[in-house]
C-alpha cells in the first residue's frame, strides 16, 4: 500500500457499508468504518428475535471479527454527529474527527411516527437488536401478567396485541405472534388460555404487503386470518397510548402495540445541507454522489435512488448491497483512472415474506410463489445469506424444530422488570 493511501470512510456497518468495505478490498486504499454498534445486524430475521424464534448472536456479528483479516480497515465504535464536507472531516459525538478523502454514507433508517413521536414509548419500532429485545420482554410480560389479572377487562387488553403496518415486518410479526400465542405457549399457563389471544393488524391502505402483486396480498391476508390474525384495512391510527389505540373510529384496549408502519432516514442530509425526500433520504445524482460532492457517497436507506418507472428502489438489504457494490466500483474506477461505470441500476433480485411458519409469498416477477414451497425456498435463502457455517446450522435446526413441534426456544425475559402502566 501507497505511503499516505487514499482514506476511504464508511458511516455505517449495515449490509451497504459492509459491501462497500468488503469491494474496497485490494484497491490500494485505506478504509476506516464507523458505527455506533459493534455489530453488523441480519435485519430480515430480526422479528424473529423479537417473537422468541431465534438468540441475538444468531443473527449479529462482530464487526472486528468480519473485518479481522482486512489489515487495510479500521474498525471505530462511535457515533457520528455531523459532516464537515469542506474540510472533508466526520464529526464525532466526542468530539473527535476523522478525515477521509471520499465518504461512503450508509447509516440506514429509523422508525418514523408521521409527526406523532409521542407514540414511540408506547408502540416500539423494530430497527436494533435493543428493539427486538424489547418487544420479546414486552410480549412474554403480557402473558405472565394476564396469568395474574382477575379484572376480565384488563386481562382480555393484556392478551391483546396491535402491529400498525401491514408490510413484510408487521405481516411476519403477526403470524408469528399468533402462532406463539396458539402453539408454544398452549398449555405452558393455568389461568389463561393463550389461544384465546388477539392479534390485530392494522394498515392505513388498503391491501397487506401493498409491494406484491394483488394476488400474492391477498394469499398473505388469507394466510394471516386462518391464523387467527384479525386484519383491519383502510383504518389509519389517530391514537397510541399506555391503554391501546384508536383506529377508524374505534378504540381497542391494548396493552402491547409494535409499530411497523413506517421509517425515516438518518440525518444524513442534514450534515450536508442537501436535498431531501419527504422521509429525509437524500436525493442522490445517478452515480449515487451527493448533489454538489462528488466525493460524497450516500448509499442504502439513506438514499432516494428513483426507478425507471418512477418508483424508488425499496430499502431492502439487496438493494443496499447493490448500491455499496456500486459506489465502490466508482472509488476504484476513479483512483485506477478508468471510465467511470454509468448511472447505477438496480436489479430486482425480488420480494419474500412469511406468514407464520408454513406459508410465504415470493414475488420473482418472473415467477410467483405461496404456501410451503415459497416457505422453503425463502428459508433457504435467508440461512444462505448469514454469515458463517456455525450460524447457518444453527438457525437451520431451530427452525426445522420450530417447524415440526411449534415450539420456540429463545423465550427468556431479560433486561428490565414488569412494566408498570
Amino acid at each position: 500500500m501507497a505511503e499516505n493511501p487514499h482514506h476511504v470512510v464508511i458511516v455505517g456497518a449495515g449490509f451497504g457499508g459492509l459491501e462497500a468495505t468488503r469491494c474496497l478490498a485490494r484497491a490500494g486504499v485505506q478504509v476506516t468504518l464507523i458505527d455506533r454498534r459493534n455489530h453488523h445486524l441480519f435485519q430480515p430475521l430480526l422479528y424473529q428475535v423479537a417473537t422468541t424464534s431465534l438468540a441475538t448472536s444468531e443473527i449479529a456479528w462482530p464487526i472486528r471479527h468480519l473485518l479481522r483479516s482486512r489489515k487495510d480497515v479500521t474498525t471505530l465504535l462511535g457515533t457520528v454527529a455531523g459532516v464537515d464536507a469542506a474540510a472533508k472531516k466526520v464529526l464525532l459525538e466526542d468530539g473527535a474527527a476523522v478525515s477521509y478523502d471520499t465518504l461512503v454514507l450508509a447509516t440506514g433508517a429509523r422508525h418514523a411516527y408521521f409527526g406523532h413521536d409521542e407514540w414511540e414509548p408506547y408502540a416500539p419500532g423494530l430497527k436494533t437488536l435493543e428493539d427486538a429485545t424489547t418487544i420479546r420482554r414486552r410480549l412474554l410480560l403480557a402473558f405472565e401478567q394476564a396469568e395474574r389479572e382477575t379484572d376480565l377487562q384488563k386481562r382480555r387488553a393484556l392478551l391483546t396485541f396491535v402491529i400498525i403496518g401491514a408490510g413484510p415486518t408487521g405481516v411476519e410479526l403477526a403470524g408469528t405472534i399468533a402462532e406463539l400465542a396458539r402453539d408454544t405457549l398452549r398449555g405452558d399457563f393455568r389461568h389463561i388460555d393463550t389461544s384465546q389471544a388477539r392479534v390485530v393488524l392494522i394498515e392505513a391502505g388498503e391491501r397487506v404487503l401493498a409491494g406484491f402483486v394483488p394476488e400474492l396480498s391477498d394469499y398473505a391476508r388469507n394466510a394471516l386470518e386462518r391464523l387467527g390474525v384479525e386484519v383491519e384495512l383502510g383504518q389509519p391510527v389517530s391514537q397510541c397510548d399506555a391503554d391501546g389505540v384508536i383506529y377508524g373510529d374505534r378504540r381497542l384496549p391494548a396493552k402491547t402495540i409494535i409499530w411497523a408502519a413506517g421509517v425515516a432516514a438518518s440525518p444524513a442530509a442534514e450534515w450536508l445541507g442537501a436535498p431531501a425526500d419527504r422521509a429525509g433520504r437524500v436525493m442522490v445524482e445517478p452515480d449515487l454522489t451527493a448533489p454538489g460532492h462528488e466525493d460524497i457517497f450516500v448509499v442504502g436507506d439513506t438514499a432516494h435512488v428513483a426507478l425507471p418507472d418512477g418508483k424508488l428502489v425499496p430499502g431492502v438489504a439487496p438493494a443496499a448491497k447493490q448500491q455499496g457494490r456500486y459506489a465502490a466500483s466508482v472509488i476504484r474506477a476513479r483512483l485506477r483512472g478508468d471510465a467511470i461505470p454509468g448511472p447505477f441500476s438496480y436489479r430486482n433480485d425480488g420480494n419474500l415474506a412469511t406468514i407464520g411458519k408454513r406459508a410465504a409469498a415470493i414475488d420473482f416477477g418472473w415467477i410467483k410463489l405461496r404456501g410451503r414451497l415459497a416457505w422453503w425456498i425463502w428459508g433457504i435463502a435467508h440461512i444462505y445469506f448469514l454469515i458463517g457455517l456455525r450460524n447457518r446450522l444453527t438457525v437451520a435446526l431451530s427452525w426445522l424444530w420450530i417447524y415440526t413441534t411449534g415450539q420456540r426456544s429463545a423465550r427468556l425475559i431479560t433486561q428490565g422488570g414488569p412494566r408498570k402502566d
